[in-house]
């Protein structure tokens, strides 16, 4: 096997030339073409050509969330290190984690539940609308569908690709029937890299 010689500003290039040529005679959607191959870039998974699920229009609903300064709410802090902001600042934005934040972990503690389910009703007090990337925990997903269901949240999206075993599958497929704007990863596979991947591939094509 030969080692190629590649510039570095160009193997971001290249490689999605090689994504291209993998897929082959797939074809993809165009909408979602961007976001598809990003999260595969991200993984070198092709399954992600297959199983993410998108609800109609939602590339533009989150780039309109974008550009009126929408908050990205994300449940780790590896998909909120993850998420270009300089772009979503610009706009007013702010990507933001509370998994980590002192008030969170006691509520959760004295409560018996996931500091990733008190995140998330947090996010609901945001006085601004709110994009959810939640790459790890189902806990997160199923919080807001509860939040929602109780008209205590009106998501401007959801981004719900947790890995995993428990409840991850049944997760996602709660976030679907809610039918609020959602880009989901069916199935076990996920993470907050791909969480981070989506935002990003959505708000690189945002036109200014």
């Amino acid at each position: 096997m030969k080692i190629e010689n590649i510039k570095p500003d160009q193997i971001e290039a290249k490689s999605f030339e090689m994504i291209g040529e993998i897929l082959g005679d797939k074809k993809l959607d165009s909408r979602y073409e961007a976001v598809i191959k990003r999260c595969i870039h991200t993984s070198a998974d092709f399954e992600y050509a297959d199983s993410l699920y998108f609800t109609d229009g939602i590339i533009e609903t989150v780039q309109d969330a974008i550009r009126s300064g929408a908050y990205i709410v994300t449940d780790t802090k590896m998909a909120q290190a993850g998420i270009n902001k300089k772009r979503i600042e610009a706009y007013g934005g702010k990507v933001l984690c509370f998994i980590a934040d002192e008030d969170v972990a006691q509520e959760a503690k004295a409560r018996g539940v996931t500091r990733s389910l008190v995140s998330m009703e947090k996010a609901a007090q945001l006085d601004r609308p709110v994009i959810f990337a939640i790459g790890n925990a189902p806990t997160a997903l199923i919080s807001i569908c509860d939040l929602v269901k109780a008209g205590k949240l009106r998501p401007a999206a959801v981004i719900g690709v947790p890995v995993g075993f428990v409840n991850v599958v049944e997760s996602k497929e709660q976030i679907i029937k809610l039918g609020v704007p959602a880009i989901v990863a069916r199935g076990r596979k996920g993470g907050s890299n791909i969480a981070a991947a989506i935002v990003n591939a959505i708000q690189y094509k945002i036109e200014d």
